[in-house]
């Protein structure tokens, strides 16, 4: 009986130190990026980059040898621990986007360059939502709100990109949508006819608005 309930005690520590072992460690060199890896790009970004926000980390895909090599069978008694694994970031700081090669195996930076052509990184939740939340605190458009008799309390508001048509110079804004919510599941039934506002990501502000 004892050997049983010894038994039972080692598996739990087995599946246990097998779930840690894969948070830290891919166990593919085609598996994504673990949370452990994660956090390693996040720590050498930041070391590298102030004020900084993310707008891509992935798996920076190894050359097809690579995953041959890794593939053979004599890296398999390793667990492919030995697999080359890099991550590929597209970071934002100071108004210029970088794309970022990160050598997790080494942790270290491989490249780091700053991107200058046309486009820009798409948005991420945190900007997304300080830039809609800019209208509620902003004089001219409490002024639209209250002279069409809403309640601003019932006002919601989100941010969409406003596409590029080829200009040589842009700024990273987005076109700020309200609708009025007074109840309602469905507030996209309810949009705010004749107000729209422009703001401008890099500076978090308003830089032009319409009713």
């Amino acid at each position: 009986m004892g050997g049983y309930q010894s038994f039972g005690i080692i598996i739990p520590i087995f599946l246990t130190s097998f779930h840690i072992l894969t948070l830290v460690s891919a166990t593919h060199p085609l598996d994504p990026l673990t949370p452990f890896e994660l956090t390693q790009v996040q720590t050498l970004v930041k070391k590298s980059h102030k004020n900084v926000t993310f707008h891509y980390v992935g798996l920076d895909d190894p050359p097809k040898s690579e995953v041959q090599s890794c593939l053979s069978s004599q890296n398999r008694p390793n667990n492919f621990l030995n697999c080359p694994r890099r991550a590929f970031v597209i970071a934002r700081t100071n108004s210029r986007s970088h794309e970022i090669t990160i050598d997790l195996s080494k942790n270290s930076i491989l490249n780091d360059k700053v991107y200058n052509g046309n486009g820009y990184p798409m948005l991420n939740n945190e900007e997304q939502t300080e830039a809609s939340e800019l209208p509620l605190k902003y004089p001219p458009f409490k002024a639209s709100i209250a002279k069409r008799g809403l309640n601003i309390s019932e006002v919601m508001c989100e941010a969409f990109t406003i596409g590029w048509y080829g200009e040589m110079n842009t700024k990273r804004v987005v076109a700020i949508m309200c609708y009025y919510i007074d109840g309602t599941v469905n507030f996209y039934m309810r949009p705010i006819d004749g107000v729209m506002a422009t703001v401008d990501l890099d500076e978090m502000k308003i830089v032009d608005y319409r009713d």
